[in-house]
């Protein structure tokens, strides 16, 4: 008698299908792979750009104190002026009329005051 090949066919066939279960679950691997890799360069992507975006807010937190110190600064120039012309007019009453004694000259020049030293020795001291 002659044995049969029902059991080898389908042993074969289940052989075939787990074969192609393990192509497309192979694929299917690939595919996932493929998107990790994406989502992993889009993440760096996304770190390189938040590290420049907090350079530049850094930048512009730099340039807004800058700008407040300028503003400072140009406040100040009316005074200076103010200063200057005062100097220059009685300056100029003077040399006018040098034998006039009642313009007294002491204190009103200009006198430049070395604040970093001041404050350097204020800070000194306990």
């Amino acid at each position: 008698m002659r044995q049969s090949v029902a059991p080898s066919r389908i042993s074969h066939a289940a052989s075939l299908a787990s074969q192609a279960t393990s192509v497309v679950a192979m694929s299917r691997l690939h595919e996932k792979k493929k998107e990790f890799e994406a989502v992993a360069a889009l993440e760096r992507a996304s770190a390189l750009f938040l590290k420049r975006i907090e350079g530049l807010a850094d930048d512009c937190e730099v340039m807004a104190d800058a700008g407040q110190v300028h503003g400072q600064v140009l406040e100040q120039w009316p005074a200076m002026f103010r200063s200057l012309s005062l100097f220059l007019n009685s300056r100029e009453q003077h040399l006018a009329d040098p034998n006039d004694d009642t313009l007294p000259l002491t204190g009103e020049r200009l006198v430049r005051v070395p604040l970093d030293e001041l404050q350097a020795d204020a800070s000194k001291q306990p």
